[in-house]
């Protein structure tokens, strides 16, 4: 790992406004960013605060910068790509500095649909060919396994459960009995 280096002092000849519109800029390029991550960035640059809040004030009012729209975008991402809950999305929008009621605007577009197809589709990506299911103790392990992995994508522990049991269930009602060692379908014809 590589250490972090200093940040560099601000040019006492550049002018400050200058290098605050380009350090935002080009952390904007790179994807939308909450303003709190903004001045963050200038922070670490060594922009006076004054100079730093001007700056980012003319870049909310031209619309470059708009926690509730970044907030709309990242939910939808991450829900959708991560198959993240409302939980952990409003852990990472709060990190993000995003205003609560911004944030519940946000997560008010991730239904309980949604959240329980996310977690369906993680624990069916997560079933495999050679877990017995049938075994008790081999159910339960995966059970605490496939639990756990809800919860750290922000699912609450009730959810998680009835998802893990229903995707269970499923898959138990639908299995042909197999009779050999794992991966030897022979028998199963």
């Amino acid at each position: 790992m590589t250490a972090k280096r200093p940040a560099p002092e601000l040019d006492p000849d550049a002018n400050p406004a200058s290098v605050a519109r380009a350090i935002i800029l080009r952390q904007l390029t790179n994807s939308p960013k909450s303003r709190q991550q903004l001045t963050q960035k200038l922070a670490e640059r060594n922009v006076p605060d004054d100079v730093a809040e001007a700056v980012l004030d003319r870049f909310e009012d031209v619309k470059l910068i708009d926690d509730a729209e970044f907030a709309q975008l990242w939910v939808r991402s991450r829900a959708q790509n991560r198959s993240l809950a409302r939980g952990a999305l409003k852990r990472e929008l709060a990190e993000k500095g995003i205003a609560p009621d911004l944030a519940e605007a946000a997560l008010a577009q991730v239904t309980d649909e949604d959240e329980a197809a996310g977690a369906e589709s993680l624990v069916r990506r997560k079933l495999r060919g050679s877990i017995n299911l049938g075994d008790r103790a081999e159910r339960d392990k995966y059970t605490r396994r496939w639990v756990a992995m809800l919860a750290r994508k922000g699912y609450n522990p009730s959810a998680a459960f009835a998802v893990v049991a229903r995707v269970i269930e499923e898959t138990l009602e639908g299995e042909t009995p197999h009779y050999g060692p794992p991966g030897d379908y022979a028998n199963d014809i």
